[in-house]
């Protein structure tokens, strides 16, 4: 395809995730030659393009203003200018509110083009050695309870890969409730990607855990969580006591209501059930 820029549609434009020579001669191509960028925060996107003297005009494109400015976005693009939209690091749409810009040009008849680039969880299950043939990516666990509990129940025996996002002051409690939730599993923490303090650690929930109770989470994280085992037939508290699962849930780090939780999860029974062996 050669480097020429089409007139009235959407170039869904990947940039650097931390190394900015990551980026690729067409997305520079493309940013300088479009009529108009959709940034997800005007001021990152504004310094990447400092970076290789790129000039030209934004518009604000994020969560909290998608609908207004997505309708301005579209009328543009029906008048025949050509728009480019970046999110602050990676490919827009994936975890971001590009998804509905997109979603907005494709009901409309706007033609999108994709420029590859940089994807932080791609990047990240590539280094990580874990089962990368069929995996699925969830992106960040939903804030409402009841909708994350929903999230990790679909998983809870599901022995495909699986890849979560994460900031950096919610990782403890995410890794506590993976833990409670499924066991403990095999888990790739990737965070800082392609920057000058890249870390790519992979351990288990417990250990993690433990890590972090000394160590401050910092950076975005990427989450690889190895797949549930398949089942072989008899489960391994097929011969504990209840007490027993429970101590051995506690003894991986969980607090005693956690370790309630987990082994009534896993013997299909309520938690009270469990928790009168306690009183």
């Amino acid at each position: 395809m050669a480097n020429e820029i089409e007139r009235g549609c959407l170039y869904v434009v990947g940039t650097p995730i931390g190394n900015l020579s990551d980026i690729t001669e067409r997305a520079k191509f493309v940013l300088e030659n479009v009529s108009f960028i959709a940034a997800e925060d005007t001021r990152v996107s504004g310094k990447l393009l400092s970076c290789f003297d790129i000039k030209n005009s934004f518009v604000s494109y994020h969560e909290h203003n998608k609908a207004a400015s997505g309708k301005v976005i579209l009328e543009r693009l029906q008048s025949g200018e050509t728009g480019a939209i970046v999110t602050d690091a990676g490919i827009p749409a994936i975890s971001d509110p590009g998804e509905d810009l997109v979603k907005l040009c494709k009901e409309n008849g706007i033609k999108v083009i994709p420029v590859p680039g940089a994807c932080a969880f791609v990047t990240a299950l590539s280094a990580s050695g874990f089962a990368s043939r069929r995996f699925s990516f969830e992106g960040f666990l939903p804030t409402d309870k009841r909708e994350r509990d929903e999230v990790l129940e679909d998983y809870k025996n599901d022995t495909k890969t699986v890849i979560f996002y994460e900031a950096p002051h919610r990782l403890v409690k995410t890794l506590e409730t993976m833990f409670s939730s499924w066991g403990d599993r095999k888990i790739c923490l990737a965070r800082e990607l392609t920057k000058l303090n890249e870390e790519i650690v992979c351990t288990t929930f417990s250990k993690a855990l433990e890590m972090y109770k000394t160590k401050e989470p910092r950076g975005e994280y990427v989450l690889i969580v190895g797949g549930a085992e398949k089942q072989t037939g008899e489960s391994f508290f097929e011969n504990m006591t209840i007490e027993e699962h429970v101590e051995f849930y506690e003894n991986q780090g969980l607090r005693r209501m956690d370790a309630i939780k987990a082994c009534a999860k896993d013997r299909g029974v309520p938690k009270n059930e469990v928790y009168k062996h306690f009183v």
